[in-house]
């Protein structure tokens, strides 16, 4: 089958069409974080340091980012439907291979190839879903992809840290496998062809915006291995990134057909919806990023406990997707996002109220409250920011949000992982002053003596645990200002005008 013009309305097997493309995108999200616990049995098995096992998440990563911005015209070219099976044959056939990787070097060049061919699977997913829905299902439609790309991060560390533990790290990515191989059969039997749409290769723009993009994604990722500014990679990486960044928007401006038509930016909620898919990748991964970590280094949780405490993120924005989907279609757009980012920013309060003394509650209700709030935004933005937006730059337009997104969330993680290693020095050296023999609650506390190596050493753990608390606390308290600072911009959104009722070729099969 092909389809033209606004697709949606006669489209047979949606639902097994939509099961197929979901299990794809899950596939691929999941590869995010998944093989992040793995690292340390990695690390033997391949004769590599701590310091370059970091290459086999930075490889793919950067690989993703260079990738993601030509799936507009790689889709135009050899058509949605055929890029898309190709990169899920690709990405499975990658991820048998880096499970057989011999070495680190081996590892690494499967992971480029496995970033590569994966960066187009999130957009084409999402331009899918649009076009097989009509504008009145495009809400339920978001909901479901919104979920696939919000729980895949959830869950990824805890189901790797159990296939790391009970398995080996190999099976982190023999589990796409089967996964991979139903994708492509559901997809290749179902999913409709596009008409191709014939259309010049900017090269010279694709060039600039990779280096910008790949450099700005390498600095991010390497730069809390270097110190940052001190290392001059890291000054490499800055100068490479703004000068292919700027020459990229010059040429945009002045180029007769550039590699991103800029007339996609002359709608109001796309470049809106942008920005704040943008903070929302920052609040979303890094809240991920920081979590595991705190609760392994202040409560001394293992992989496996962390998980569950985890988890209840997860079925809270589960419960938000299910909510969402229907009510987009009923409430303003713009009230569900505020709605979402006030719970997000509440949320992230409350965790600034963390202590080491409390029990898991706090840290599953708040997970609740921001998995309730992530999915408020993530769903009515996914949809309200494609609404008023031109058909044929539906791909371009899903690239470019996958894109952002993802620059969000590195960002976002590199700003509060910087934060908190920063945190952690000043707080340790405020709270140390108060370790003296002349403090009188410290006498009454320890009545022995202060000098004693096992009480040195037992004050010297009480000291960094509270500073690590303080420091997180911090960080959380950044994220809830961003968040905040987000509510005006959604305002800035444009209401979309109501879709005509659905014919009844629409519903799902």
């Amino acid at each position: 089958m092909s389809m033209t013009g606004e697709p949606g309305h006669t489209v047979p097997h949606r639902g097994l069409i939509t099961v197929s493309i979901m299990l794809a995108t899950i596939m691929q999200v999941l590869d995010t974080t998944i093989a992040n616990v793995a690292l340390p049995s990695m690390t033997g098995d391949l004769d590599a340091s701590q310091d370059t096992i970091t290459w086999v998440l930075t490889s793919y990563i950067v690989a993703a980012a260079i990738m993601t911005p030509v799936t507009g015209w790689l889709a135009d070219r050899f058509g949605r439907r055929q890029l898309f099976l190709a990169t899920i044959v690709g990405f499975t056939a990658t991820s048998m291979a880096c499970g057989l990787a011999p070495s680190l070097e081996t590892m690494v060049l499967f992971r480029i190839l496995q970033g590569l061919f994966g960066a187009a699977i999130v957009p084409l997913s999402q331009t899918f879903l649009l076009d097989i829905n009509p504008k009145e299902r495009h809400g339920q439609a978001m909901a479901i992809w919104g979920a696939g790309i919000m729980v895949g991060p959830i869950i990824g560390p805890t189901l790797g840290g159990w296939l790391t533990e009970t398995l080996n790290w190999r099976w982190v990515f023999f589990i796409n496998l089967p996964v991979g191989i139903i994708a492509f059969l559901g997809c290749a039997a179902y999913l409709p062809d596009i008409a191709k749409r014939v259309r010049r290769f900017d090269f010279f723009g694709f060039a600039m915006l990779s280096l910008g993009v790949g450099a700005l994604q390498l600095m991010l990722d390497r730069g809390g291995e270097v110190d940052w500014f001190s290392a001059w990679e890291i000054w490499i990486e800055l100068a490479l990134s703004i000068t292919g960044i700027w020459i990229f928007t010059v040429h945009l401006a002045t180029a007769k057909e550039p590699f991103v038509d800029p007339k996609i930016f002359a709608d109001r909620n796309f470049v809106t919806g942008l920005v704040l898919i943008f903070i929302v990748g920052i609040v979303l991964l890094a809240s991920l990023a920081l979590l595991p970590p705190m609760l392994s280094r202040v409560f001394g949780y293992s992989t496996i406990s962390t998980g569950l405490v985890m988890a209840p993120r997860g079925v809270g924005t589960m419960i938000s997707m299910i909510l969402v989907g229907r009510l987009v279609r009923t409430v303003d757009a713009r009230y569900l996002v505020i709605a979402g980012l006030l719970l997000t920013a509440t949320s992230l309060y409350l965790m600034t109220g963390f202590s080491p003394q409390m029990d898991n509650s706090p840290i599953i209700s708040t997970g609740v409250i921001q998995g309730l709030g992530l999915g408020l935004v993530f769903v009515p933005l996914s949809a309200v920011a494609f609404a008023t937006l031109d058909v044929h730059f539906r791909t371009d337009a899903a690239s470019l949000f996958s894109l952002v997104r993802n620059l969000g969330s590195s960002i976002g993680i590199s700003v509060v992982t910087l934060y908190l290693t920063r945190n952690i020095q000043i707080n340790h050296q405020e709270l140390s002053v108060f370790i003296n023999p002349f403090n009188p609650v410290l006498q009454e506390l320890l009545q022995g003596s202060p000098s004693d190596p096992a009480t040195l050493q037992m004050l010297d753990g009480l000291v960094n645990q509270q500073a690590l608390m303080i420091s997180y606390n911090n960080d959380f308290k950044l994220m809830m200002l961003v968040t905040l600072f987000a509510i005006p911009l959604a305002m800035m959104l444009r209401k979309p005008k109501q879709a005509m009722p659905a014919p009844a070729a629409a519903h799902m099969d």
